[in-house]
């Protein structure tokens, strides 16, 4: 592990602005139709138990990363492979990042650059900001949340004085019932973004109060699950469900169409930067994660050699995972769910969550013996 602490504030903050990253940027829940802000709410509360899974193992190896106490569980052969595998998964999800805010840059301001050259500048910023350390990106967080949820209030105030929100776009509430709601907390809402939360396993152990990490992680849940529930609601009440769901980007959407005094519009540039920062310190987080997991699983010293090999690799998964970006969507949306988030959200955290409780009683009754 690297020689370094955050604070539960910092910890926080990361949390969050990973969190809201590239969730405010795509359409979430759309199979809920109006209903989507409520799916988003809904997930986030069941991602408060999918934390609590991920705190209790933290709790059993506070000094320790994943890729390291995976092997106690189930061994070193399988605990290596399971270590691995969180490591490919994380480097996919950074690609998919990646794509998204580069898809997002070639559509509303690069229109004439190509999109790996937007996806490759982004990558060597944050190869260089991973290669200073966990502290230097919980530091930057601090910096430019502040930053963020200035947009946000403005962003607000300027939506709600336009008159351009109509709240009969939010109704019926649950016209086919609380089923297709469910259906869709429990196929997506619950697992992107929140369940991605997982990925903060590996950056507990830098946490300078172990006390600190379930109430830090809970809140920071919370407020992230509150932000993206009125971002959906307001896009909704702004555009209406149809238009929504078929914007690649409908926050981006909502803030074209605000016009107040004939004079202030085209505030979208500025949102725009609010959403780079979000998806920077969101790939900063899952890259951080590849690079110290490859280095304590292959036994490297110096975790910052990887950066420039590793980061590469994940440029190189950005370009090559959809061959469109609507394909990009379908994708993450409706396939990855079941295919990679599913298991490595919640199910591989719950087993190896019993088979460390177990584990634990056992040496617990040896001791006593």
């Amino acid at each position: 592990m690297e020689k370094a602490k955050i604070s539960a504030s910092q910890l926080f903050i990361l949390i969050v602005l990973f969190e809201l990253g590239s969730a405010l940027l795509v359409p979430l829940a759309m199979e809920a139709r109006q209903d989507a802000w409520l799916a988003i709410f809904l997930g986030m509360i069941g991602s408060l138990f999918l934390f609590l899974i991920y705190h209790q193992l933290y709790s059993y190896y506070p000094d320790e990363l994943p890729t390291e106490y995976m092997k106690k569980i189930v061994g070193k052969y399988l605990g290596s492979l399971l270590a691995f595998l969180y490591i490919v998964h994380f480097a996919y999800a950074a690609a998919r990042v990646l794509r998204d805010f580069g898809e997002m840059l070639v559509t509303f301001a690069y229109v004439d650059t190509p999109l790996f050259i937007v996806n490759a500048l982004l990558m060597l910023a944050i190869i260089y900001t991973v290669r200073k350390g966990i502290e230097v990106i919980a530091r930057t967080g601090e910096l430019l949340f502040i930053l963020i949820y200035i947009l946000a209030v403005f962003g607000f105030i300027l939506i709600v004085s336009s008159g351009l929100m109509d709240l009969n776009n939010l109704k019926p509430v649950l016209e086919e019932g609380i089923s297709r709601v469910l259906k869709v907390v429990l196929t997506q809402s619950l697992f992107v973004p929140f369940g991605e939360a997982v990925v903060f396993i590996m950056i507990l152990p830098y946490l300078n109060d172990s006390k600190k990490a379930r109430i830090t992680g809970l809140c920071a849940l919370v407020l992230s699950g509150i932000n993206l529930t009125i971002t959906m609601a307001i896009n909704i009440a702004v555009l209406g469900v149809n238009l929504t769901g078929r914007s690649q980007f409908p926050l981006l959407t909502t803030v074209q169409s605000i016009q107040v005094a004939d004079f202030l519009e085209r505030l979208d540039v500025f949102f725009m930067l609010a959403l780079v920062v979000g998806g920077f310190i969101k790939i900063c987080v899952f890259f951080y994660a590849v690079v110290i997991g490859t280095a304590s699983l292959f036994k490297v010293k110096k975790s910052s050699t990887l950066a420039y090999p590793l980061g590469l690799v994940i440029l190189f998964f950005s370009m090559t995972i959809a061959s469109n970006f609507q394909e990009h969507l379908q994708e993450g949306l409706e396939l990855m769910p079941a295919l990679l988030f599913i298991p490595f959200h919640a199910t591989i955290p719950l087993v190896l969550l019993i088979i460390a409780y177990i584990r634990k009683k056992r040496e617990a009754t040896n001791k006593t013996i």
